[in-house]
């Protein structure tokens, strides 16, 4: 396993050493002992699975609020996705920073979102699934969001939603005061 910084401090791809031969290919998704020789932190203590049936499907932004320290691992095991992540970490370095990836399952990366870092994305083909590995569990009190097409950010999508969860649709606008 290859692990690539980028904008976002302590934000990487993942990238799997593959295996293959006639039977198809082999990939380890995560290795905790991998992760401590990185000095990354991760328990996995949940794993959702989100299966999006419609080209233009979006989620988020999410994110949950201190004292959680959420981390989540994302990894597209089939189709894509078009993926925003915000550091809202106001001690960052990148405070407020954003990344934009195109994922899909033919590339066979995971993506390390860190805690207090907004995420969303959309699908950009049908039958997309992704597994989250999460290093922490649901609180849906210290759970908050805000609006996809939140002006401040200037998200350019590569397309409008077509399916949106009536949750995300009325997320408020983001402001300094949610954190």
């Amino acid at each position: 396993m290859k692990f690539e910084e980028l904008n976002i401090q302590d934000l990487y791809i993942i990238k799997p050493e593959i295996i293959s031969d006639k039977r198809g290919f082999f990939r380890r998704n995560f290795c905790k002992k991998i992760f401590e020789e990185k000095n990354i932190d991760f328990n996995i203590k949940q794993n959702n699975i989100s299966e999006n049936i419609n080209y233009g499907t979006l989620r988020g932004f999410h994110y949950q609020l201190q004292p959680s320290l959420e981390k989540k691992i994302i990894t597209v095991l089939s189709g894509s996705i078009y993926n925003v992540t915000i550091d809202l970490r106001k001690n960052s370095s990148t405070f407020m920073n954003k990344v934009n990836l195109e994922l899909n399952a033919d590339q066979r990366t995971s993506v390390i979102i860190p805690n207090l870092c907004a995420n969303a994305f959309i699908t950009t083909s049908e039958n997309t699934i992704i597994l989250y590995h999460m290093n922490d569990y649901y609180n849906q009190e210290l759970y908050s969001g805000f609006r996809y097409d939140d002006p401040y950010f200037s998200i350019k999508w590569p397309s409008k939603p077509n399916y949106i969860s009536k949750k995300d649709s009325n997320y408020p606008n983001f402001n300094l005061e949610m954190l």
